[in-house]
């Protein structure tokens, strides 16, 4: 790849990722509404995540001073046991699942993942943390499709997992026209909360 088309930037956040047999649980409740709300925008399942930090766009040479200090981070976390849960929606047009389980330990996590951004050096909108995965989004002027589909999963408790990794993630957000897609730039395992080395 030359200079002129290596990005400049990259719209990165940080993020937990559900197990595979966790999504594909609530994929199946899902499926339904996926033949009867084709016109949403439906998140990649793989795709699925738990912000715990959006940076935005960050210089390109930037991201990788992230790295060691991510890396050591998550080392020193114990993963927390997290479930998704229910459903709802943000302006009748986003459709989402709650997440359950050990909050206390998410929201410690995402605070020392927010302090290690900080102390990089790297200034972000400090946005509260309400942890939940995005599903789908509905078009403007559509304002009943994520609320059926919501409450057809309000009831919905999936089992719990324990969230093993902590992903450094990229995203196409504003960059095509098409679906969005995210990328792993690179990812730590959770340890026993005693080490902090990388």
């Amino acid at each position: 790849m030359n200079e002129q088309t290596r990005p400049a930037t990259h719209r990165v956040f940080i993020a937990l990722a559900p197990p595979d047999h966790a999504k594909e649980e609530l994929a199946r409740l899902l499926r339904p509404a996926y033949g009867t709300h084709p016109h949403l925008r439906w998140n990649r399942v793989e795709d699925w995540h738990i912000t715990l930090a959006f940076l935005g766009e960050l210089p390109a040479e930037t991201v990788p001073l992230l790295r060691r200090p991510l890396a050591g981070l998550a080392a020193a976390h114990r993963p927390p046991r997290l479930s998704l849960r229910g459903s709802g929606n943000f302006d009748d047009r986003v459709l989402w699942t709650g997440i359950d389980g050990d909050l206390d330990a998410l929201h410690t996590l995402a605070t020392d993942v927010r302090t290690v951004v900080k102390d990089c050096g790297v200034a972000f909108e400090g946005r509260p943390l309400w942890p939940h995965l995005t599903l789908a989004r509905a078009r403007r002027g559509d304002r009943t499709s994520a609320a059926e589909i919501a409450e057809g999963l309000a009831g919905f408790t999936g089992r719990r997992w324990p969230a093993e990794r902590l992903h450094l993630v990229g995203s196409n957000v504003g960059r095509s026209h098409g679906p969005i897609h995210y990328r792993d730039i690179a990812a730590w395992p959770l340890g026993d909360g005693e080490h902090t080395g990388s």
